[in-house]
């Protein structure tokens, strides 16, 4: 530390408020080639529940109140911190689970930990708040807290590499964060997300019925898009999801491979369900403003 600017130094070292709220997430662009890839730092994208610290308790992206398990979060530092609830590689439903219910069963809770990635509250560019991390990281102990590593990569070739080998290990995908980019709410230019597919968000507002192996069951969902686009949505079900669908309401994830030529999504997949209302028997769960989902949509028997 004895190399970097004054300034950095402060940056570094500025005592952030306990009482400063995270503001709402940073969310990630799709990936194009062409930008300077020594530019960005590149990290794997995990498959877990995003989650900011706000110094005192956890919220979900949707600005939901985590309830977690007594201990869970002793030790951690008052910064706000963004990050994952993570379990493990391809353990996104057992991390999905977990969280949401309530009371908070501690025994699930003991395979996550929150992989921080970013420090919202920082003023400075993703160099900066990555050093403070670091320096924040020496003075913390805590089984339940880790730093997600983050690397540089020289180029194109060496960047579609890392992300083979990333997929092949049973990985999602690669972020990528420049290293100028600041910390703001919403859509980012400097934040992006690269995977072997692309994805997005649609709301769901219609069951359409299964047939043959799955009469009785759902066939697929009837979704729109953020544009009013409507379009199905059948497979990457299984067949517990198939019996209680995601709700009609609820914003779910899907995967795609490119778009027809009427802009549709091609080989639209489902992934999961994006946010839910809280359980009406969650006491404490503490939402912010926002218009409630309509109905709870069929139960399929």
């Amino acid at each position: 530390m004895r190399h970097l600017p004054t300034v950095l130094l402060y940056l570094l070292l500025l005592p952030w408020s306990a009482a400063a709220a995270a503001p709402s997430p940073m969310l990630a662009s799709q990936w194009r080639d062409g930008p300077d890839v020594s530019r960005y730092w590149v990290s794997e994208k995990l498959d877990g529940v995003r989650a900011r610290w706000d110094g005192h308790a956890l919220w979900t992206r949707a600005g939901n109140r985590i309830d977690a398990p007594d201990g869970f979060t002793r030790g951690w530092p008052r910064q706000p911190l963004d990050g994952e609830l993570w379990a493990g590689r391809g353990r996104f439903e057992h991390a999905s689970s977990t969280v949401r219910r309530y009371p908070p069963d501690a025994a699930a809770w003991r395979s996550l930990r929150l992989m921080v990635f970013d420090l919202p509250a920082h003023p400075g560019t993703f160099d900066q708040r990555l050093a403070a991390l670091r320096v924040l990281f020496e003075r913390t102990a805590s089984p339940t807290l880790e730093l997600i590593p983050q690397q540089r990569i020289a180029d194109i070739r060496a960047l579609r590499r890392q992300l083979e080998a990333t997929v092949a290990a049973g990985g999602e995908g690669l972020m990528l964060h420049h290293q100028d980019n600041r910390y703001i709410a919403g859509r980012s230019a400097g934040l992006l997300k690269l995977k072997p597919w692309s994805d997005a968000d649609a709301r769901v507002v219609a069951h359409l019925p299964g047939k043959g192996r799955y009469a009785g069951m759902l066939g697929a969902l009837l979704v729109e898009r953020a544009d009013g686009v409507r379009f199905r949505i059948g497979s990457g079900f299984k067949d517990v999801q198939r019996m209680a669908p995601p709700a009609i309401g609820s914003l779910v994830t899907y995967r795609y491979t490119g778009l027809t030529a009427n802009g549709l999504p091609r080989f639209a997949r489902f992934l999961r369900v994006r946010e839910e209302a809280p359980a009406q028997t969650d006491k404490r769960l503490r939402r912010t403003p926002a218009p409630s989902p309509p109905g709870s949509g069929t139960r399929y028997r």
